[in-house]
């Protein structure tokens, strides 16, 4: 399977993980690529994955945070970070490796376009050539 733009890798996210209630993508340099929130919100939450998975320490690829009403999950790779809202009392397990599906699929290498078969058809006749010979009389 080739690689996904981000928006699909959200759109991906949010069908398979039902207690996501938003979540971002952002860049390395924290600038978000995607979101399924609008901009000020989804800025927001990629800072705060990137906040907690800087102050996690750099070994850390996935961090969570609780509150009493949702918990913020984050995950990284070296191009992106995913953080994602859900909801309170989600299982942290299953939405880390929800996240750290998403990662995958961004970071997956294109497959190259297969080449187009000919078209069947008739085979291509060579031409002949035509003589230009002075003394002939055709």
């Amino acid at each position: 399977m080739g690689a996904v733009d981000a928006a699909q890798a959200l759109a991906d996210l949010t069908e398979i993980s039902a207690q996501i209630r938003a979540a971002a993508v952002a860049s390395a340099d924290g600038s978000v690529v995607a979101a399924t929130l609008p901009d000020g919100p989804a800025a927001a939450l990629a800072r705060a994955g990137s906040g907690m998975l800087r102050e996690a320490g750099a070994r850390a690829v996935g961090v969570e945070a609780r509150t009493g009403e949702a918990s913020v999950f984050a995950v990284r790779d070296d191009a992106h970070v995913v953080a994602a809202v859900a909801a309170q009392g989600a299982a942290s397990g299953l939405v880390l490796y929800d996240l750290r599906t998403c990662l995958r699929r961004l970071a997956e290498v294109p497959e190259p376009a297969p080449e187009p078969e000919p078209e069947p058809g008739k085979p291509k006749r060579s031409r002949a050539k035509k003589k230009t010979d002075e003394n002939d009389p055709a």
